[in-house]
């Protein structure tokens, strides 16, 4: 009798606790519906709730666009050295030298920073016929005789100010890479006008094999 009271008593305790866990289970399940339903219908009244709000909410830059904050007046960045002259002053610039000298490493490096930067414009061999032609105007010549006659700060002055429709480099081009690329102009100057001694020369290492 006893062990048949307490098999009965077995049966109801598990009998409530199914009925427990699908309460629990019907529960939740219809709780998750009416979220949906809330969620998808309706015009709300209210503002949803925003999960960190200030990546949400936070001022999109354009590609290469400045940056809102302003600096205060006056200051530079560490390690910058301030251009002395104004975009019409090209002239006054012309006192300042090529700090560089005429290496291999220069020129290679000065080849580098005008294939990335000039070439599209003023072409391979800085005769103005870059892939931007004839979409865009052509850029004046870096063969010519008036290019040729200026100094190299001239020319400095110009990638770093910018002129008529060349805008400014200062930003993309670092000032010793700049004065690398005057180096490589003057090459590609000398190698579109040779003098008779270089081509004595070239000829020579030629028959020397020193020049592929």
């Amino acid at each position: 009798m006893r062990k048949k009271l307490k098999q009965l008593c077995e049966e109801e305790a598990g009998r409530r606790k199914s009925e427990v866990r699908n309460r629990t289970s019907y529960f939740l399940l219809l709780t998750s519906i009416l979220g949906l339903l809330t969620a998808c219908g309706g015009t709300k009244k209210s503002p949803p709730w925003e999960y960190m709000p200030n990546m949400l909410e936070t001022t999109s830059l354009k590609a290469q666009e400045w940056p809102m904050r302003t600096p205060p007046a006056g200051t530079v960045p560490r390690g910058f050295t301030a251009w002395a002259f104004t975009k019409e002053e090209g002239e006054k610039a012309a006192s300042i030298p090529n700090p560089l000298p005429i290496t291999k490493e220069v020129l290679l490096s000065g080849q580098k920073s005008f294939n990335t930067y000039c070439i599209v414009c003023h072409g391979e061999r800085g005769k103005g016929d870059g892939f931007i032609v004839p979409k865009f105007p052509r850029p004046p010549s870096l063969q010519s005789d008036k290019i040729k006659g200026w100094a190299d700060g001239q020319i400095f002055h110009v990638i770093t100010r910018g002129q008529n429709l060349m805008p400014s480099y200062a930003t993309q081009i670092r000032p010793e890479d700049r004065w690398a690329i005057i180096r490589y102009v003057r090459a590609l100057q000398r190698a579109g006008a040779p003098t008779p001694e270089d081509v004595e020369t070239l000829k020579k290492q030629l028959k020397e094999g020193k020049v592929l």
